[in-house]
């Protein structure tokens, strides 16, 4: 009498093996990355440099990725409350953040309850794009050259008010670093963020700011306000008449910005490089590139996650002085 071998029985043979690995297929199949909706967190409101970056690569990275990617704002404290529901979240790559040096590098160093690590706490993916800094005055001021501003401020300590979008922002740190540098004593006037720290420059209640071109571009292009220096790698295109703050003496003042794309710690590496290499695919595409070069931003340089984690670990530690010798503490 033939034995017909039970389900049990066939599973404890190699036949067995093999009909489980192939009912096994459909979970692994579920199991590739990404197979869902992507959130992608703006820890600031709309509007700001953080916010237009996200959603110029929301699109084409959902393409590439083959799935929808959600722009979420989750504005508050300077950017810590999104950077910290994200640290917090499933390291499953579905939930990620547009990292900036707000979120990811003053934030951590003047906010004493900050609440997560920008290294420890996230897997540092890639820099979207690199941000120039811009020393911008408004037009109705006499200076006409970065030299003429410094002199004027070293004569007249304290006549010359500069604004920030907040204690213990990258506009103030930013300019706390240049005082050290050249000597100069300027007022520091805070604001809750971008749009009403424009809405101060352009109104002349602050003299001067030194942070992202990418939200002034339009105004210095109408006349509206003066950039007298650049903190970037050379001059722009846009601007070829603007020195860079090396060129006019200050090379150690010549940091870019940047914005990068961040995941919890602990997100698989296969997820991480998934997310890399996608972001690659994105930012060297030709309308990408034409996009950031019109927006003022610089193209960001092929930077690993591991080289982009050491680059912030080396800022913190650069900016770490700043905050210490300026008594820096965020509200």
């Amino acid at each position: 009498m033939n034995h017909i071998p039970s389900r049990r029985h066939l599973l404890s043979t190699g036949l067995g093996l093999g009909l489980a690995g192939l009912a096994a297929l459909p979970a692994l199949a579920q199991d590739k990355f990404p197979s869902r909706p992507i959130t992608l967190v703006v820890p600031f409101p709309p509007g700001g440099s953080v916010d237009i970056m996200a959603r110029q690569y929301s699109e084409p990275l959902s393409k590439v990725l083959g799935v929808p990617i959600v722009v979420e704002n989750r504005a508050g404290a300077g950017g810590s409350v999104g950077a910290q529901y994200v640290a917090r979240a499933k390291a499953d790559g579905y939930t990620l953040v547009v990292s900036s040096q707000s979120s990811h590098l003053a934030n951590p160093l003047t906010q004493p309850k900050v609440g997560y690590d920008p290294v420890k706490d996230f897997e540092n993916i890639a820099i979207l794009g690199r941000l120039p800094n811009a020393l911008v005055v408004h037009s109705s001021l006499p200076f006409k050259t970065f030299k003429e501003f410094i002199d004027y401020a070293k004569k007249n300590p304290g006549k010359l008010n500069y604004g920030s979008g907040g204690v213990g922002s990258m506009g103030q740190l930013n300019v706390e670093m240049l005082k050290a540098a050249t000597g100069a004593f300027t007022t520091h006037i805070p604001y809750r963020g971008g749009t009403p720290l424009i809405t101060a420059v352009l109104g002349n209640e602050v003299q001067f700011i030194l942070d992202n071109l990418v939200i002034m571009l339009p105004h210095i292009q109408a006349g509206k306000v003066r950039a007298l220096a650049l903190a970037n790698d050379q001059r722009l295109p846009q601007l070829p008449d603007v020195p860079t703050l090396a060129e006019v003496g200050y090379p150690q003042l010549n940091l870019t910005s940047w914005i990068g794309l961040a995941a919890p710690g602990g997100t698989p590496d296969a997820v991480v490089q998934t997310l890399y290499k996608a972001v690659r695919e994105v930012a060297t595409s030709p309308a990408m590139l034409a996009n950031l070069k019109e927006r003022g931003v610089i193209a960001p340089e092929e930077m690993t996650p591991a080289a982009f984690e050491k680059m912030m670990s080396e800022r913190l530690v650069k900016f770490g002085e700043v905050v210490r010798k300026a008594g820096i503490t965020a509200e």
